[in-house]
């Protein structure tokens, strides 16, 4: 296994280590002290470690060499396991958001949770601290959407946590159970939201776009250095996992061989590699100057960027 999946394995299973007691920890706790808010915080944490099960499942997949039907490779793995993660963030949130909203509707419960709930939350506050830190630090050397994902779900746990203290101490001092599952049920919307995120991030690769389209003036610098070669444009570029994909249409003198125009190519190649990080592969069509292709399909060129 490559050493970047070595790191991503290694941060996954520090986060289902933490994650499993932290849920463990306030499923049960919050239970004891009665407080749904530190239950779903619990359910929330849950959800966590189940998505570091998806990345370890992953994992795997991606380590796969190329093959017949997956020529480019089986990076692809990593972004739909970022969308299941969200679909289970999601499917965790809107089940705590009803259920909370039942118990505030019928009125089920009357007792008050215990101070227990508020040493619960602020342990959780400082373990998921810690453990969002660890997961956004390795995310983004190995830049690794599943982790950075994560890392961004932990972290708003943090403020899923401080909410769950604040509600607990006002339901405790108010002595209005309802404060505790009002809070549960805003949990509920955060979490929702949370994963709405991640879903349009993961989104966005599945696509064969790019977050970032800074990346394309780099592509369009790099190719002005190279002489004799003009008018890059119809570029492409696409992600898979933390890898590049370019393809991209130059121009070249119409009088030079095709040996001449291959050896221009070969050092637009040779000079994105120099200058792009983690390029996976380049496809560079060569056309003679002042060349009009009126059916090309879409593609960027410097104009919209310069």
């Amino acid at each position: 296994m490559e050493p970047r999946l070595k790191q991503i394995r290694i941060a996954s299973g520090v986060g289902i280590i933490g994650n499993a007691l932290l849920a463990l920890a306030k499923g049960i706790l919050g239970f004891l002290a009665g407080s749904l808010a530190v239950i779903g915080d619990g359910i929330d944490s849950a959800t966590d470690v189940l998505s570091f099960v998806i990345i370890f499942f992953a994992l795997k997949i991606m380590a796969k060499a190329p093959d017949e039907q997956h020529p480019y490779g089986h990076h692809r793995a990593e972004a739909l396991a970022t969308l299941t993660i969200a679909f289970i963030i999601l499917f965790a949130g809107i089940q705590l958001f009803f259920i909370s909203l039942l118990k505030i509707i019928t009125a089920s419960q009357s007792s008050l949770p215990s101070f227990l709930a508020v040493a619960v939350s602020g342990v959780s506050i400082i373990g998921k601290l810690l453990l969002a830190l660890y997961q956004f630090k390795v995310g983004r050397q190995t830049e690794s959407s599943m982790l950075i994902a994560n890392g961004r779900n932990m972290l708003t746990d943090i403020f899923v946590s401080l909410g769950v203290l604040l509600g607990t101490l006002l339901t405790i001092m108010l002595r209005i159970p309802f404060i505790d599952h009002l809070v549960a049920m805003l949990i509920g919307l955060w979490i929702v939201r949370t994963a709405i995120h991640i879903f349009l991030d993961a989104n966005t690769e599945l696509m064969d776009g790019v977050k970032d389209t800074s990346i394309y003036q780099e592509v369009f610098a790099a190719v002005s250095q190279v002489e004799q070669v003009s008018n890059p444009h119809r570029t492409r570029i696409r992600k898979l996992s933390n890898l590049y994909l370019i393809d991209m249409d130059i121009e070249v003198d119409g009088s030079l061989t095709v040996a001449e125009g291959h050896r221009l190519a070969v050092e637009v190649e040779q000079v994105l590699r120099n200058k792009i990080d983690n390029l996976y592969d380049v496809a560079v069509h060569v056309e003679p100057k002042g060349n009009i292709e009126t059916e090309e399909k879409y593609g960027l060129s410097p104009q919209e960027f310069f």
